[in-house]
């Protein structure tokens, strides 16, 4: 006569319904995560925005109501800390299919001289946009960022 002892372990269907859900879990978890990643580069260049407004109110109150010709060259270099940040949104073909993605990378500045404040920018732009007359700078892109209000990155600069 045979003993058989109890084996211990886990059935092969066990191991599947396992894997299954931590496949399910996944594929719910990992959009939500890109989209959290694209709203912290959206928050940082948000932040960059806020510290080159600072830096030009400071310049502006120093110059006597002038504006900077440029936010690149060394004169303005002395009111803010680092060169021009970069613009950190990426848009990605993934979230906005729509749309044109940007680099991520970016620290160009396009510049205009618009007296009215009418700003206007590349659809297919990358980096900042600033107005010499105004001294208003935003980012050169029109695209919707992930707020899903509709928001342009354009109007960063006026929030």
């Amino acid at each position: 006569m045979k003993i058989f002892k109890a084996r211990k372990g886990f059935t092969l269907i066990e191991l599947m319904i396992v894997v299954a859900i931590i496949g399910i879990l996944a594929a719910v978890a990992i959009p939500k995560f890109a989209q959290m990643m694209e709203k912290a580069k959206e928050g940082a260049t948000k932040g960059n925005i806020g510290a080159i407004k600072s830096a030009l109110s400071i310049y502006y109150g120093d110059q006597q109501g002038n504006w900077p010709w440029q936010i690149t060259d060394s004169l303005f270099a002395n009111y803010l800390k680092v060169p021009v940040p970069a613009v950190k949104i990426t848009h990605p073909k993934s979230m906005f299919p729509s749309g044109t993605p940007l680099s991520g990378t970016c620290a160009t500045v396009a510049m205009i001289n618009s007296g009215s404040g009418g700003e206007t920018y590349a659809a297919t732009g990358d980096g900042w946009l600033y107005n010499q007359a105004t001294g208003n700078v935003f980012v050169n892109n029109n695209q919707t960022d992930t707020s899903g209000t509709g928001t342009v990155y354009t109007m960063f600069g006026y929030q």
